[in-house]
């Protein structure tokens, strides 16, 4: 049995904590939790009480060096990405990384190069590239089904930045966040654009923030190239007032068109007809999944990398696929900045 150890007890680390107690009844080679580490003595051991691990701290470094840890996830704020993951690398521990995988592109490629140099296991925690509807989205594509990509436009809203009883979450700190919507929600529309359309050659990007002295944008626009020739239009805003978590994006081939809403997260519309999804092995298609699914289907894939000494890729993303994310977000603010497009970085 794997052992995992976390450094997170939050809102990420409930949802993977949720993911492999499901993954501890199925399977089989159940993960064990090991540890979790955390800044607060009295959140960490009551969320270790509460979902079985068998230690806490409240240093990372205890959980990196804990033998039985195979498995390091790293579910913290996005500042205390870089230094404990590059640490759990070096220590031989497969790592996991929340996205995104630092404050900035270049802490992401220096934890890239860490986990390769090390030759562990790695990958970026993009889940929503393991939803059964994105699987479908990527087979119908692959298999030439919908002709050339002609267009990938998608859009990420909530609403919550607008509240002004949320206005002290780390989210909007620059010096923990690195970045607002466009690290946050903007990597999840990158990364799909990436997954399903390709490789991004130019952007042309708008930043925006709506509350006076916030350190991080609300809102990022971009119009976009990908380098097979398909244009892009992305949106990701805190500031869609109403909306709660309402990811939804489409793809134009010359043969066809498929379109998304994570509100309706197992169904996948194929030219205007809509089909039903579910991964093989859980339940009939229409007996429905919710969003905590995708950590499921996410650590199964990952757990599955690390026991069988199989690759991560193509299908989940890679600590390179987090890098280009970050890289790609990087380049819409750069161009918001200098009212230019951008030619963006290869992978």
């Amino acid at each position: 049995m794997t052992g995992v150890g976390f450094l997170g007890y939050a809102f990420m680390g409930r949802a993977h904590a949720h993911a492999l107690r499901r993954l501890q009844s199925t399977g089989d080679d159940p993960p064990r939790l090991v540890a979790v580490t955390g800044r607060d003595a009295g959140a960490t051991r009551a969320f270790a009480e509460a979902f079985g691990f068998a230690r806490w701290a409240t240093d990372w470094r205890d959980v990196v060096a804990d033998p039985d840890v195979e498995v390091f996830e790293n579910l913290g704020p996005n500042a205390v990405h870089a230094a404990p993951t590059i640490a759990a690398a070096r220590a031989g521990k497969h790592v996991l990384c929340e996205k995104p995988m630092g404050v900035d592109a270049s802490e992401a490629r220096a934890m890239l190069d860490a986990a390769r140099t090390a030759g562990v296991v790695h990958m970026c925690g993009f889940n929503y590239r393991f939803l059964p509807a994105v699987r479908r989205a990527c087979e119908i594509i692959g298999a030439g089904d919908l002709g050339d990509v002609l267009h990938f436009r998608a859009t990420y809203r909530q609403g919550w930045g607008a509240d002004p009883g949320r206005a002290g979450a780390w989210r909007f700190d620059a010096a923990q966040a690195g970045a607002g919507a466009l690290g946050d929600l903007m990597s999840h529309v990158v990364d799909l654009g990436r997954h399903l359309a390709g490789e991004f050659e130019t952007v042309a990007g708008e930043i925006t923030t709506f509350v006076p002295g916030r350190s991080v944008d609300d809102a990022a626009a971009a119009v976009v190239r990908f380098a097979g020739g398909a244009t892009g239009v992305l949106e990701a805003t805190r500031f869609a007032t109403g909306e709660m978590n309402r990811f939804t994006w489409e793809v134009n081939g010359t043969r066809g068109t498929l379109a998304f809403d994570l509100e309706r997260l197992d169904e996948l519309w194929v030219n205007g007809r809509r089909e039903l999804v579910m991964p093989e092995g859980w339940w009939p298609a229409g007996h429905g999944l919710a969003w905590e699914h995708s950590f499921v289907f996410e650590l199964e894939h990952f757990l599955a990398a690390v026991a069988g000494g199989t690759a991560v890729a193509p299908h989940g993303a890679t600590f390179a696929d987090g890098v280009r994310a970050a890289e790609v977000c990087e380049a819409i603010a750069r161009s918001a900045a200098e009212g230019r497009r951008i030619a963006t970085t290869g992978p």
